[in-house]
């Protein structure tokens, strides 16, 4: 479920009241999966949150060691389950995350999406086994 963001406000009571206001006129509220979800995610123990820790520490140190060994410019992220990837000198975010996806079958996104101090870059999430990462490093490597 990566893409899916929930949050709450604390704070002054006037402004978290003022923010409830204009929340109410903008939507009606959070899906309510979302909100099961991370009903799920305040009661999930440490040690469970400990194997998914790992798992996306591992997907991460394999994609960034495989891109690295490409000569791809990526940097190692601390607490997140992306990774930034540099583009090729004078290739387009758009560019190079076509020739990924048309030449190799591997989906990225662009980093001009994030507007202007994205471009240049490639985004990278950490969703897909450890297997998958491999095999994308190879099929990167097949295409570079």
């Amino acid at each position: 479920m990566t893409g899916w963001r929930i949050g709450f406000a604390v704070g002054n009571k006037d402004a978290v009241a003022g923010l409830g206001k204009i929340k109410t006129n903008i939507d009606s509220g959070i899906f309510q999966a979302i909100q099961e979800a991370g009903i799920v995610a305040l009661r999930t123990k440490d040690a469970e949150l400990r194997k998914l820790r790992k798992m996306y520490q591992e997907r991460r140190d394999v994609l960034f060691h495989g891109l690295k060994k490409l000569g791809l410019e990526v940097n190692k992220p601390q607490a997140t389950f992306y990774l930034w990837v540099k583009c090729p000198t004078g290739v387009s975010s758009m560019d190079f995350t076509a020739l990924l996806l048309n030449k190799a079958g591997i989906l990225t996104t662009p980093g001009n999406g994030f507007g202007a101090p994205g471009e240049g870059f490639i985004r990278f999430a950490l969703t897909v086994p450890v297997k998958r990462m491999k095999e994308a490093i190879i099929r990167i490597q097949n295409i570079l």
